[in-house]
């Protein structure tokens, strides 16, 4: 019998039911810009959707003309529930959604399975937002693709860069980084501060981006670490925060979309 990693956060980040999380998604998307290229990686937020979901739209549009390109996806997302050392690859066959069910890569997660780093850490996955809210976007714009999870704790930027530069294979394969930007900022002074972390994405410069910038600020640096020894290009595809779509301007969450190619 599979073993499946059920949705944790369905009802409350995204809709529950099927049809309704379809159509939210498909109006995300029909709103979304695509004149950009097909990129090679993107960086896009986790939270719920009515908060952060047109903005995350903006880099999965993108991904359309990738529909039957597109076979693998490596999404990495930080730890939210659980602190631990390395990161996490999960025991589960199966992720599921209201969508569907997604396979597990198991081949391209033996491939770091030596690295000192990587850990089966189920404990890391079951109630983990950041990975699991991307999914029905990667649903609605993929075809058929086999996923590889893996949650971040406390790790350097060049151990992220090893991970990718071992399972960037192919044209199949797609990176989906997970994060928010600042937290709990005044909309002024999360305007000034995610205006910062997206420059320093642009320039590919993980030495400008901490935790209080990104809570996957590990996992983005691991990227634009990688990025800048193979010649990867960032461009910023939209930036807000939740002051902008459907909160109030006191205490934001910053919201950005990022396309690599």
């Amino acid at each position: 019998m599979k073993k499946v990693r059920q949705p944790a956060v369905a009802g409350l980040f995204y809709p529950s039911d099927a049809d309704q999380l379809r159509a939210m998604v498909q109006g995300f998307l029909q709103d979304a810009d695509t004149s950009e290229p097909l990129p090679k990686a993107i960086i896009a937020p986790h939270a719920g959707y009515v908060y952060s979901g047109p903005v995350a739209a903006s880099a999965y549009a993108l991904l359309r003309p990738g529909r039957d390109t597109f076979r693998r996806v490596i999404l990495i997302g930080p730890s939210h529930r659980v602190g631990f050392h390395g990161i996490a690859v999960s025991r589960a066959d199966i992720y599921a959604t209201p969508l569907g069910n997604v396979p597990i890569d198991y081949g391209a997660i033996e491939k770091i399975l030596d690295l000192p780093f990587i850990k089966s850490f189920d404990e890391a996955h079951l109630l983990e937002h950041s990975l699991e809210v991307h999914l029905p976007f990667l649903q609605t714009v993929l075809d058929r693709f086999e996923l590889v999870p893996l949650v971040v704790g406390s790790v350097a930027a060049s151990e992220v860069g090893t991970v990718l530069e071992r399972l960037w294979s192919d044209a199949e394969t797609l990176t989906v980084i997970s994060s928010d930007l600042s937290h709990y900022h005044d909309y002024a002074t999360a305007k000034r501060m995610d205006q910062a972390t997206s420059l320093a994405i642009e320039r590919l410069r993980p030495e400008d981006i901490g935790h209080d910038s990104a809570c996957g600020s590990m996992a983005i640096n691991g990227l634009l670490h990688f990025a800048r020894q193979t010649g990867l290009k960032a461009r910023t595809l939209d930036l807000r925060n939740s002051g902008d779509t459907a909160g109030s301007k006191d205490r934001v969450v910053g919201y950005g979309s990022y396309a690599f190619h």
